[in-house]
């Protein structure tokens, strides 16, 4: 692993089994990294491969919708590594998903408000956190201070049996929009990330899409790569939103 920053970092808001662990580890490359998911089981393994590369990451139990739970994470933060500053924010925190897919009359208004919390409101909390963070960071960030957003078809699509996935996931479109018209002037570049297609991760339910065509569902270190690319851009060219799909997807 090549030398890493003494002087700025990176959180990762989401580690599941795929873009999240993914994102952790090439940013890791780079920068100290803050992982932060509900449960320990889930960013444990990747803190210690972190640390046993060279790099440096700690893990935080946090519930990153919640402001509380996220002030307790931002505390944590400023004690641990409080000569380091915020270069790249990354929320990618999942809706409820399969449980809320479902005929439209045979959801509840609870499935609806779960996912608008996960998403949309979640990420209102968590910029809210790292906006001014990421203020400080420009002036002295050899890069962009950043915010990246995982976003999926359902950002820019209503499908069937999606009514209570859709709403939220455009919700966080649009936020991450104004959120970027707002900043973008200030140095601080914030991207929407349209991941549309199955990502390759074990035992998924879409195990089987594109035929089980190799390389018919999204490598998740390409994911990651491409996070990697919007944080590096020059300012002179940020992007704001930009889809991702294997060759072989239908859109």
């Amino acid at each position: 692993m090549a030398p890493i920053s003494d002087k700025f970092y990176a959180i990762v808001a989401g580690v599941g089994p795929g873009t999240g662990r993914s994102v952790a580890y090439r940013f890791a490359l780079h920068y100290p990294v803050v992982l932060l998911a509900r449960h320990p089981e889930s960013f444990n393994d990747v803190v210690v491969r972190i640390n046993k590369a060279g790099g440096r990451a700690i893990g935080i139990s946090t519930d990153a919708t919640d402001q509380d739970s996220l002030a307790a994470a931002f505390e944590i933060i400023s004690k641990e590594w409080k000569d380091l500053q915020l270069a790249a924010a990354i929320y990618n925190v999942r809706t409820y998903g399969r449980s809320s897919r479902k005929p439209f009359l045979e959801l509840k208004l609870d499935d609806l408000e779960s996912n608008l919390k996960s998403t949309l409101n979640g990420l209102f909390t968590f910029a809210q956190f790292v906006v001014p963070l990421l203020q400080k960071s420009v002036a002295s960030s050899p890069k962009s201070p950043t915010l990246i957003v995982t976003g999926a078809t359902a950002s820019l699509r209503g499908s069937k049996e999606w009514a209570a996935i859709a709403p939220a996931k455009s919700g966080a479109r649009i936020l991450t929009q104004s959120l970027a018209r707002e900043f973008g002037p200030t140095g601080i570049h914030v991207a929407h990330v349209v991941v549309d297609g199955g990502i390759d991760v074990p035992d998924a339910e879409h195990a089987n899409r594109n035929d089980a065509t190799p390389d018919g569902k999204i490598s998740p270190y390409a994911i990651a790569e491409s996070y990697w690319s919007l944080h590096a851009q020059d300012r002179s060219g940020f992007t704001q939103e930009i889809d991702l799909r294997p060759f072989n997807e239908r859109f």
